[in-house]
């Protein structure tokens, strides 16, 4: 199934020195863990990414107060970018390879044009598929404590 079909369209972007604050509040408007990071005034030339554990990590966990701080104090740089014309079998490669679990969609043009979570290509499996889509995309790494080595 084509990624068009399956992400969340016109994602809410942000630009390098938006606040914290605004993003927390794009996040919590939207119902969603990253906004895109992309050049100012537009939704092409994608810079990065900002997501809930990125503020928490960076920011919080690190005695910084968010309200002090931009995107560009917090973000991830290289995002990991799909083309919206592409399958479901693409991202989910995709997002196994690297580890993450969504990718910023864009057009022909590099133009943002939606967000896909790992929830929308499990929505599109078949039950018994579910699982084994979780688990590809989200195996631990090597430093992570999981239930089953505690």
């Amino acid at each position: 199934m084509s990624i068009k079909d399956l992400m969340t369209s016109k994602p809410q972007c942000a630009s390098k020195n938006t606040s914290l604050q605004d993003i927390a509040k794009m996040m919590d408007d939207c119902d969603c863990g990253m906004i895109p990071i992309v050049e100012q005034n537009g939704k092409s030339n994608v810079l990065g990414t900002v997501t809930d554990r990125d503020i928490t990590i960076r920011a919080v966990s690190q005695g910084k107060n968010p309200l002090d701080l931009n995107a560009s104090d917090v973000m991830s740089g290289n995002p990991i970018c799909i083309n919206q014309d592409a399958d479901d079998n693409e991202a989910e490669q995709l997002m196994g390879q690297h580890q993450i679990r969504r990718l910023i969609v864009v057009d022909d043009n590099n133009n943002v044009v939606g967000v896909l979570a790992q929830a929308d290509l499990a929505r599109n499996e078949p039950q018994r598929e579910t699982g084994k889509v979780v688990q590809q995309i989200s195996k631990p790494s090597g430093g992570q404590q999981t239930r089953s080595n505690r």
